[in-house]
């Protein structure tokens, strides 16, 4: 049954590439978005962040003329966090430059609109790698400050612990550096801070060394998978990267899964020939098979199938730290007409785990939520960032959801998201904030207890609220 569905698939590909175009979002100036064009917000306009000297100029001219700034990366941020009405908005992604590689301290100073991707290419050659970052590289390193990000490290938890320093343009039009030691007020409001307390400029990141991994798959039942994490995974210092997901296709919902471990290789002699970093390949393929799964059941099902069996062919292969964390990213890349995908972040404590799933299982059954897939990852207990979301160590599952754009959708989508974000709250847990604006005020309070001081030192130290988003207007306000 399984190789009459893989073949089917495949004999649709052809057709379905041929046939399927993306339809472009509004691309008119004065009008702007996210990735999950649900916001689209009229502003008064974009400026380019080049020159130092010209973003001081651009924040005293607010200032003069009492106008609204937000600042925008590639926008992958989902609630209107890179925008405001009638704001200017700073775009970052020029101001991207290297400044420094420090092998021997494993350190590099770089401005905030460069790439995780242009990060890996400079420390590539030294035999650096990143500690802490997303899935894909594809995002800037202020727009990841900003959301506090945390990736399959399993031992450096999210990017707040990776910082050194970084300079902050402030809403007086000020430059200051901010540390755990000076200016330290800033340092747990603007990791985490959604750009609400200035402009990230540069920073200061920590590295670590590019290793030789091997890779091990497992199968298993979402029952034994918390134990087989405890076990085999937090317990062994060997494995240093983590990865799971759980089946989001109608015939195993919720109950099968497999997981990837990065452990550290016993040949690292032969790192050199793997060190090249990797490019993307196959998007087309995974983008055909997420169309599939968007649009029908046995989709759902034959990409389950297919995941599962890809992973098994990469059992014990080889792989550089760096290049575990070039995953595609191509494949995001959605812009229908009438629908889109947009992101969910649910973590839960480990120990809540079975629990959870069994009872998130039960509400959506229930439910008409067109849901892709749901990657699991581990984020230890950290609380540096004032707005952290991992409190205690938690498991971290990242849904993909198709949903349509009308009203009605976007109701009945809020409605659910809400729903699952109670059994998220029941169990312990918490939510990702950088998503579109459907969870209530109160479960945001609940989710994150220091939200009333986040947002009372917002007020103290940009007193005109000169640096403004749509976040900050539903939930600070």
């Amino acid at each position: 049954m399984k190789k009459k569905r893989f073949i089917f698939i495949l004999s649709l590909l052809l057709i379905y590439s041929s046939v399927f175009t993306f339809m472009a979002a509004d691309k008119t100036e004065d009008v702007i978005t996210d990735v999950g064009r649900l916001m689209p917000t009229k502003i008064k306009k974009i400026v380019k962040g080049k020159e130092e000297d010209s973003m001081i100029e651009t924040v005293n001219e607010a200032n003069e003329n009492d106008l609204k700034i937000s600042i925008a990366g590639k926008r992958h941020s989902q609630g209107g966090h890179t925008y405001y009405p009638d704001a200017v908005v700073m775009d970052m992604t020029d101001y991207n430059e290297i400044l420094h590689v420090d092998p021997d301290n494993k350190t590099i100073h770089v401005q905030s609109g460069a790439t995780w991707d242009d990060i890996q290419r400079a420390v590539n050659p030294y035999g650096l790698a990143v500690k802490v970052m997303q899935s894909q590289n594809i995002f800037t390193i202020g727009g990841s400050l900003s959301v506090n990000v945390h990736g399959r490290d399993i031992r450096n938890g999210s990017l707040i612990e990776t910082v050194n320093w970084f300079r902050l343009l402030k809403p007086d039009g000020k430059v200051i550096k901010v540390s755990r030691s000076e200016n330290s007020e800033y340092f747990p409001l603007v990791i985490g801070g959604y750009g609400l307390f200035g402009v990230i400029l540069d920073v200061e990141l920590q590295l670590t060394e590019d290793e030789l991994y091997a890779m091990r798959i497992e199968e298993m039942s979402f029952e034994e998978y918390p134990g087989y994490f405890k076990e085999h995974v937090l317990e062994d210092n060997e494995v240093k990267m983590h990865l799971a997901r759980i089946s989001t296709a109608p015939d195993s919902f919720l109950k099968e899964m497999y997981v990837t471990d990065y452990y550290s290789s016993e040949n690292q002699k032969e790192y050199s020939q793997y060190r090249k970093l990797k490019e993307e390949r196959f998007t087309f393929l995974t983008k055909f098979l997420l169309g599939v799964s968007r649009d029908f059941d046995w989709g759902k099902d034959a990409f389950w199938d297919m995941q599962k069996a890809f992973f098994h062919n990469r059992n014990e292969k080889l792989v550089t730290r760096n290049n575990v964390m070039r995953s595609e990213s191509e494949f995001l890349e959605y812009e229908a007409e009438n629908d889109t995908d947009i992101l969910q972040e649910y973590f839960v404590p480990v120990d809540e785990y079975e629990k959870y799933i069994n009872d998130l299982r039960t509400y959506l059954q229930d439910r008409e939520l067109n849901l892709i897939n749901i990657t699991v990852r581990y984020v230890g207990r950290n609380n540096d960032a004032l707005m952290s979301f991992a409190n205690e160590d938690m498991f971290a599952l990242v849904l993909l959801i198709n949903q349509g754009m009308s009203e009605e959708d976007i109701l009945k989508t809020g409605e659910t998201v809400r729903g699952m974000i109670d059994i998220t709250l029941d169990h312990g847990g918490s939510y990702y904030l950088p998503y579109y604006e459907y969870p209530t005020r109160d479960q945001l309070k609940e989710a994150y207890p220091n939200s009333d001081e986040f947002f009372r030192k917002k007020r103290k130290l940009d007193p005109e609220e000169r640096f403004m988003n749509q976040f900050y207007q539903e939930y600070g306000l």
